[in-house]
């Protein structure tokens, strides 16, 4: 027995550590053969929660096989022979210690904080106020960043010239330009003459001529809210049936 208490300072051995409440608990801790019981409690009790005077420990080989209880506190831990690969798992003898009932493991067992929106609209220093402090004196700065060549693919099929109808209203009219507009926001755009006074300008937006219309004929759309085909003119004075 007193060959086993032989151990070298520099000697240390990694074992795999398993808890008994904890299920998805896993870990490889390195250990010195020179350190006590007990040392070795109060290092696992950082790792896990289970207090020293709660942990039980257990020593299987690699094949599964129990080795050893580690019962006496005071013995080193180079006693029990231990190997690299081994097993130690600890057993949490209090039913009321905070590893128990697995809230440690599962958030949804644990009781969430709420507050009203009443009460949450009083506060100050919340992110709803910053945001809209921010948004206040920038009004584009939570707006999602949209790419140069935004919807450029569904411009494809439609060119200048083309009968077209505009979601929402099928307003009708025709394709007075298509590309980009800077002046609007980024991606690509749709001009589109009105056949009825149903716009807003004239083919000017903000400053810059996109194309000519009649005023209040003009629209700038998207290039998903154009639908292009044989949409003629709608007669005024047709009447729908009966």
């Amino acid at each position: 027995m007193g060959s086993r208490l032989q151990i070298e300072a520099d000697d240390s051995v990694l074992l795999r550590v398993t808890h008994s409440n904890l299920k998805t608990f896993s870990a490889d801790i390195r250990f010195s053969l020179q350190s006590s019981v007990e040392s070795v409690k109060e290092k696992l009790w950082k790792k896990c929660g289970t207090s020293v005077n709660s942990m039980s420990l257990e020593l299987y080989d690699d094949a599964k096989n129990k080795v050893a209880d580690l019962i006496d506190n005071s013995r080193p831990l180079g006693f029990y022979s231990p190997l690299d690969g081994f097993r130690l798992h600890i057993i949490d003898l209090d039913p009321s210690s905070v590893t128990s009932g697995g809230w440690l493991e599962d958030t949804s067992l644990v009781e969430k904080y709420t507050i009203s929106e009443e009460d949450y609209v009083k506060r100050d220093g919340t992110f709803r106020k910053f945001k809209e402090k921010i948004a206040s004196q920038n009004p584009s700065a939570f707006e999602p960043k949209i790419k140069d060549n935004y919807m450029e693919d569904l411009c494809a099929n439609i060119k200048v010239g083309d009968r077209c109808e505009v979601e929402p209203g099928a307003k009708r009219g025709v394709v007075k330009y298509v590309g980009r507009a800077e002046s609007i926001a980024p991606g690509f755009w749709v001009g589109v003459q009105y056949d009825e006074p149903l716009g807003k300008h004239d083919g000017i937006v903000k400053g810059t001529r996109y194309f000519e219309c009649p005023p209040l004929h003009g629209a700038m759309v998207r290039p998903d809210k154009v639908k292009v085909g044989d949409y003629p003119e709608r007669d005024p004075f047709e009447e729908e049936e009966i």
